[in-house]
């Protein structure tokens, strides 16, 4: 395995709440890897985890957020392999935890802001198609211990924050310059803590994206490095989207980090229903699109993803 710079293999054991409120013993495997992308001269490292069963699944990417890396979000890799997807966790460098690991204490939040830059955009959204490519390849190696265990004609595109950017891009987004970046390999969105941006207003950058996306946000979900940034500028994408097979999730007094992982000192903040709403939430939306589900779909519209996770009155779904 040393052949596919894997640097790790790991099962952890993952207890989720079932439909009957039991808890059950879900085994999900860790891979890692370091695919080097040779026309760019670029690592991008990803994180695997998947179930270990031989049929091929769907696949779901995940694009962590500014200063992040391929272990951020394990809550949602996990959950999401533990119920049948191979769930691939990018990690994009020059925007990644380096940036402010290597800074001085004080420099880093400018060395944040200076990677939320035009280039590292371009690069994450060439990262995503890397990624497929290689997913590919490896698809096809018998050698390889993902060899025929993923469904590419099935693949989901996911991220949080800076990772949302870049799941916006690869969806379509359009940009000044009537420039565009679809990666039409990718079947259905998932965007938390989505951003509209500032190059053209909101319905002229999403109106015409067709395929399904759900963005989340919380009525506190403002901006680590931009003090301007209004939560509400969040909920922007969702209305400027046309209708079909869309929905938004506005979790009450969630702030930017509550889509993140759980633990660190804030961790005492973060209301303990949110993770397993979304958990719940955002596989329901993978079911449906992913793997064709009606009841899916027809639970995603209704009130039952607040009815039924949790949460309550104060916080909103809805759909088009």
């Amino acid at each position: 395995m040393n052949f596919w710079t894997m640097i790790g293999l790991a099962a952890v054991t993952v207890l989720y709440p079932t439909k009957a409120h039991c808890e059950v013993d879900l085994a999900v495997e860790v891979l890692r890897f370091e695919p080097l992308d040779e026309l760019r001269d670029r690592e991008v490292p990803i994180k695997i985890y998947w179930n270990g069963e031989p049929e091929p699944k769907p696949v779901v990417l995940f694009s962590h957020g500014l200063g992040g890396s391929r272990e951020n979000n394990a809550y949602l890799g996990e959950y999401w392999a533990s119920a049948g997807y191979v769930a691939v966790f990018m990690q994009h460098a020059g925007s990644d935890e380096k940036v402010w690991k290597t800074a001085r204490p004080l420099q880093r939040m400018k060395a944040l802001k200076s990677a939320a830059s035009l280039q590292s955009s371009q690069d994450r959204i060439k990262d995503v198609s890397f990624v497929i490519d290689q997913l590919t390849v490896w698809n096809k190696t018998a050698s390889h211990p993902l060899h025929n265990r993923m469904d590419l004609e099935r693949i989901g595109m996911s991220g949080h924050s800076f990772g949302a950017v870049t799941t916006l891009a690869v969806a379509g987004q359009k940009l000044p310059l009537n420039r565009s970046f679809e990666e039409e390999r990718i079947d259905a969105f998932v965007a938390f803590s989505p951003q509209p941006g500032k190059g053209l207003p909101a319905d002229r950058g999403f109106g015409h994206l067709a395929k399904p996306m759900l963005c989340m946000t919380g009525t506190k979900d403002a901006s680590p490095i931009d003090p301007s940034f209004n939560p509400a500028k969040r909920r922007e994408v969702y209305a400027a989207l046309p209708k079909g097979d869309k929905y938004e999730l506005i979790l009450d007094g969630a702030e930017h980090s509550a889509f993140g992982d759980s633990g660190g000192l804030r961790s005492r903040q973060k209301n303990p229903k949110h993770h397993p709403a979304i958990q719940q939430i955002s596989l329901r939306f993978w079911d449906a699109y992913l793997k064709g589900d009606d009841s899916a779909k027809h639970w995603l519209q209704s009130n039952r993803p607040l009815s039924e996770t949790g949460l309550g009155d104060v916080d909103v779904w809805g759909w088009k």
